[in-house]
């Protein structure tokens, strides 16, 4: 008896000690997986904030591309096309485009897809295989698409409306930025588009990723076989100048060497086609960033959209207006065999005519008594809405017209730029998007009252790379879908798409594409993700060197080397301005002193700028690489050939500009000095595109 208790009793405590154990471990592995996820979120919070720094840098440029076409192209009369090129619209009429793609000749040894027009289903299957193969479209193909794209997206209006059944959900992927892998598993899970399965991508199909001109392909090939089927949005990377920064200018120009800037230009266009929201049955609203308090959709139903080439494209102000107009010069046409004389501009200033405000009434009004001058009728030409004379006798009449275009206004540009980069947030209210640097963040408040105004049920956007491809946020009324997976880096997040049918309820789809993370552990996984994001960060450390330095002697009077952990964080947010959480990351930026206070010149002992350039000043080379992707925006809009090449002089003028712009205390001769440098083998020309590849952070010690 006594033994069958012994035993039992020692059964029992063997089961506790396992439940124990199996407790400690699970305790343990609760934690281990915690910290992961702690270091999963703050790199991502670190990709994040970094990438959102860029895009402020990116729209603050709108300032300084004013500030360029006031003080450069207006008082350098001899080189007035410097940049007022970038600033126009692309030249060329649809038949002068027809006929330049006619004369590029497809040659025998050309083996990818051959396309017909109108497109056909097999025409859309050759392209996806023609892609899955590494394969390139031609470039007259390329054109021809772009040109029959564009014809299309100009019936659309500014708003689609959809509606669903249930034997046919509309798919809905958010930010593709280049990643052709996703849009093929999107295709692969999911099926292709077709009348059966109608598709909506909502923007930012470009940039970031090497693909970006075959996902424009596809997308548009099928937008030419299933146009009532596949729709577009417009995300705020449809942009042609966001496209010099983030790299589909480059990759369009590297891949169609001899035509890539007739497809550049043609693009800019096409862009400004592009419908800006969808509402499906009646209930959903969808755009690619968001709204304001100041959203109105019947006003951007009615807006000319293809007025907003760009939005680091700012509107004149009257004045800049007026002084255009005093400085444009009338054009005659004559449609008819039969004209009259145009009147001079002398003509029409004898009869003072009154000069057209900023608004639109007061430009309707100038166009009306224009067209009552003297003894004929005149026709004003507004470049963008003309057409024809309502009156029958008016065409035996010369049509005169000025050379102005329809100006874009600043509530037009700030409806449109509200809709393209506003981020939903937590607290109620609407407030300027100082993170992003345009749009604005807004509250379920705001959110609750422009979905009761329209009488809608739900806000569907993009914009916003989320770790598990989807968010959901106010109280379920706003979901954020964004489609590029592994988008900051390998395993840093999950691409999602979703499908709604008349029941409105969301159905999502995740998906990651894995190649080398396949084979990795979670742990791999995520110290790769972390390694990438502290690498970007410690760069954007080194680039604002002298600043911080400046920052923490503040709280080191007695130079010590040595601060608090807290004044540390401190100097950190008010130089980088990153709202990151830096007491968090401090081991993992800086040494820390036995004490736990942080020894904070570490952060640069063991990086450098390589290659040093020995004739330039330290400071000069730190601000360099800080603006190195305003840079190369400014320089290829210099080259206009995209060659890569500019002169010493254009390198000059141009970044003593750029200092001037900014207030960055650097002489003119170490921007001399600099130039000199670069021209490596004094042809006087600068191959810009090697020099800014060649500024890269290093770690100092690995290197030697």
């Amino acid at each position: 008896m006594g033994c069958g208790t012994s035993m039992t009793r020692s059964r029992a405590k063997k089961s506790e000690r396992a439940i124990k154990a199996a407790i400690l471990i699970q305790r343990w592995y609760r934690c281990y997986m915690a910290r992961l996820e702690m270091r999963r979120q703050y790199a991502l919070s670190i990709f994040q904030s970094i990438e959102y720094a860029e895009e402020q840098a990116q729209l603050q440029l709108s300032s300084f591309f004013t500030f360029m076409l006031d003080h450069f192209i207006h008082l350098n009369e001899t080189d007035k096309d410097l940049f007022s090129h970038f600033f126009s619209s692309p030249s060329g009429s649809d038949i002068q485009l027809l006929e330049y793609e006619q004369m590029i000749e497809v040659p025998d040894s050309y083996h990818g897809p051959r396309l017909s027009f109108p497109l056909t289903v097999a025409d859309t299957n050759s392209l996806l295989r023609a892609f899955k193969d590494q394969q390139q479209l031609h470039a007259r193909y390329v054109l021809q698409l772009l040109h029959e794209t564009k014809k299309v997206l100009k019936q659309l209006p500014n708003i689609i409306h959809l509606s669903t059944s249930y034997s046919k959900e509309i798919t809905i992927c958010g930010d593709l930025h280049g990643k052709l892998d996703d849009l093929l598993l999107i295709f692969y899970k999911n099926g292709l588009p077709s009348e059966e399965n109608p598709y909506l991508f909502n923007g930012d199909f470009v940039d970031r990723g090497k693909h970006s001109i075959e996902i424009l392909i596809i997308l548009f090939a099928f937008l030419l076989v299933y146009p009532n089927h596949l729709h577009l949005n417009r995300g705020n990377h449809e942009d042609y100048i966001m496209n010099l920064r983030y790299g589909f200018t480059k990759e369009v120009m590297n891949k169609y060497r001899s035509h890539g800037k007739k497809i550049v230009n043609l693009l800019q266009d096409v862009y400004s086609w592009l419908p800006l929201a969808t509402v499906i049955d009646s209930k959903v609203l969808i755009v690619h960033g968001g709204i304001s308090d100041t959203t109105d959709l019947d006003f951007l139903n009615l807006f000319k959209r293809n007025k907003m080439k760009s939005v680091l494209r700012p509107p004149k102000s009257s004045t800049e207006r007026n002084y255009d107009l005093e400085r444009s010069d009338f054009v005659e046409y004559s449609p008819v065999t039969r004209v009259k004389r145009c009147p001079s501009k002398q003509d029409i200033a004898d009869r003072r005519m009154p000069r057209p405000s900023s608004s639109s009434s007061d430009r309707r009004q100038y166009t009306s008594e224009l067209l009552d001058v003297g003894e004929h009728k005149w026709l004003l030409h507004d470049g963008v809405n003309s057409g024809p004379l309502r009156e029958k006798q008016y065409l035996a009449h010369r049509v005169c017209t000025p050379r102005m275009h329809l100006e874009l206004t600043a509530k037009e540009w700030k409806q449109v730029v509200d809709i393209l980069w506003s981020d939903p947030k937590n607290q109620n209210g609407c407030t300027p998007n100082k993170v992003r640097g345009g749009g604005c963040y807004f509250g379920p408040d705001v959110t609750a009252r422009l979905l009761k105004r329209y009488n809608l049920k739900m806000l569907i956007r993009s914009h916003e790379c989320k770790q598990e491809g989807y968010e959901i946020s106010h109280d379920g009324k706003v979901i954020t879908i964004f489609s590029a997976s592994n988008y900051y880096e390998d395993g840093s997040n999950r691409g999602a798409y979703l499908k709604l049918n008349p029941d409105l309820i969301p159905r999502f789809v995740q998906y990651q594409v894995t190649k080398s993370t396949r084979k990795q552990t979670l742990h791999q996984r995520v110290s790769v993700v972390e390694w990438s994001a502290l690498k970007s960060l410690r760069e954007k450390l080194y680039c604002r060197r002298s600043e911080l330095i400046a920052a923490f002697q503040q709280y080191d009077p007695n130079y010590t080397g040595r601060i608090s952990a807290t004044e540390w964080a401190s100097a950190m947010e008010s130089v980088l301005h990153l709202a990151l959480p830096w007491r968090t990351l401090r081991s993992r930026l800086v040494q820390l002193a036995p004490d736990g206070s942080v020894e904070y010149l570490s952060s640069f002992n063991d990086l450098e700028i390589e290659p040093p350039i020995k004739e330039v000043q330290p400071a000069l080379v730190e601000t360099l690489y800080r603006y190195r992707a305003d840079l190369e925006i400014i320089f290829n809009i210099i080259d206009k050939d995209h060659s890569g090449l500019i002169s010493i002089e254009e390198f000059r003028q141009t970044w003593k500009l750029f200092n001037s712009h900014l207030k960055i205390d650097i002489d003119d001769e170490s921007i001399d000095n600099l130039a000199r440098s670069i021209d490596v083998n004094k042809d006087g020309s600068i191959d810009f595109n090697e020099f800014l590849e060649a500024f890269h952070v290093v770690n100092k010690f690995k290197n030697k």
